[in-house]
C-alpha cells in the first residue's frame, strides 16, 4: 500500500456556466471523519444533478464537498474512527453527497457497498446514484409488485435503463417513453415491453391502447410540468406516480379530479439531502434484494461512454446532448 499523498487533483467548478467551467484543480486530500472511509477513486459516475450544480442551480447540501460527483468506485485506503465493516484494501462502490470527481473521497461507511462479482470499476461506479434512486422510488415509495405495470419516462437515461432492468427482474410489465426510434429500440433490448417515442406518439393514448384502457400501476417521472396531469390520465385505479425530478418545470396546473376518481398517490423524493442513516437503509435493501442479481450477472448498468478524468467537460457535454443511452462515467 503506497502512502497517501497530502494533495490530489479534483475537478472543480470555477464559476457557474457551461461544461468548460470544469477544470482540474489541486486540492488537499480529505481526511475520513467519524464513521467514514477514505476511498482512492478509480471511476466516478456523471449525473444530471452534477450538470445542474455546474450551472449554479443545485448547490451542495450543507457540509458537503463543493467538488461535483455523487457516486464512485475505488479502493479503501484509510479508515476514520468507528468504522466497523470496511478494511483497507476493500473494493467498494459508494453514494456520496459530493466530491466524487477527485482522486480521493471520504465516504460515510453505510453508503458504501461491495463491488459486485465480475464488475469493472467503471461498471461499479455507474451503480449507486441510479440504483439507490430506482430502488427507493420504484419499489419502496411506488410499491411496484410482480404482475403490475410501470411507465418509465426517459427510458434510455441512466435512471431509465436501471428501472427497466429491475422492474423486469421483479416481474413487472414495463412501458417506457424515449425521444427517438433508436432509444426505443435500445430500451426494448433491455426488456421494455412497450416503447413509446414521445416525439411521434401521445404517451397517454399509447398506454391506454396497450392496457385496454386500464392504465399503468406505477409511473416514474422526472419531467414534471405538463406531464403531471397526463401522468394522472395514464395511471390505473390506485396508481402511484413517483416524482424524482422536474426537468420541464417544478410547477404544474393539475386536475385534482383524477386523484379523487382513481384514488391516485403522487409522491416523490430527492436523494442527495437525505441523512446518512436514510441512505444506509436503502444501501442495506439493495444489498439484500438487488446485489444478488448483480453478483449473478443478471443485471449490469448500461455504459454509454467513458471519459478520462481530466475530460469531465466533454462528459458533461455528452450528457447535455441527450444522445446518450445509459451511464456516462469518468475513469481515473
Amino acid at each position: 500500500m503506497s502512502a497517501i499523498p497530502s494533495r490530489m487533483t479534483a475537478i472543480a467548478i470555477t464559476t457557474p456556466g457551461g461544461p468548460e467551467v470544469l477544470v482540474p484543480e489541486d486540492r488537499p486530500v480529505p481526511q475520513p471523519g467519524d464513521g467514514e472511509v477514505l476511498v482512492k477513486v478509480a471511476a466516478a459516475g456523471v449525473n444530471r444533478p452534477d450538470v445542474m450544480q455546474r450551472q449554479g442551480h443545485y448547490p451542495p447540501p450543507k457540509g458537503a464537498s463543493d467538488i461535483p460527483g455523487l457516486e464512485l468506485a475505488g479502493e479503501v485506503v484509510a479508515l476514520g474512527p468507528n468504522v466497523k465493516r470496511w478494511k483497507v484494501g476493500d473494493k467498494v462502490t459508494a453514494l456520496v453527497a459530493g466530491g466524487g470527481y477527485a482522486q480521493y473521497c471520504a465516504v460515510p461507511e453505510p453508503q458504501a457497498l461491495p463491488v459486485p462479482r465480475g464488475f469493472s470499476m467503471v461498471e461499479a461506479a455507474a451503480l449507486p446514484e441510479t440504483f439507490f434512486t430506482v430502488w427507493h422510488n420504484v419499489f419502496e415509495r411506488g410499491a411496484l409488485k410482480a404482475s403490475e405495470s410501470i411507465l418509465i419516462h426517459g427510458g434510455s437515461s441512466g435512471i431509465g435503463t436501471v428501472a427497466i432492468m429491475l422492474a423486469k427482474a421483479f416481474g413487472a410489465r414495463v412501458f417506457i417513453t424515449a425521444g427517438s426510434p433508436e432509444k426505443c429500440e435500445a430500451c426494448g433490448k433491455l426488456g421494455a415491453d412497450v416503447a413509446i417515442d414521445y416525439k411521434a406518439q401521445d404517451f397517454v393514448a399509447a398506454v391506454k391502447a396497450a392496457t385496454g384502457g386500464k392504465g399503468v400501476d406505477v409511473i416514474l417521472d422526472m419531467v414534471g410540468g405538463s406531464y403531471v396531469t397526463r401522468n394522472y390520465e395514464a395511471a390505473a385505479m390506485d396508481g402511484r406516480v413517483v416524482q424524482i425530478a422536474t426537468l420541464e418545470s417544478s410547477k404544474a396546473t393539475v386536475d385534482l379530479r383524477y386523484i379523487l376518481g382513481k384514488r391516485l398517490t403522487h409522491t416523490g423524493s430527492g436523494l442527495r439531502p437525505r441523512p446518512v442513516a436514510d441512505k444506509g437503509k436503502i444501501a442495506q435493501a439493495l444489498e439484500k434484494n438487488v446485489w444478488p442479481l448483480l453478483d449473478a450477472g443478471r443485471c449490469k448498468p448500461v455504459i454509454d461512454s467513458t471519459f478520462p478524468f481530466a475530460e469531465a467537460a466533454r462528459a458533461h457535454a455528452r450528457m447535455e446532448s441527450s444522445q446518450h443511452i445509459g451511464k456516462i462515467v469518468l475513469s481515473l
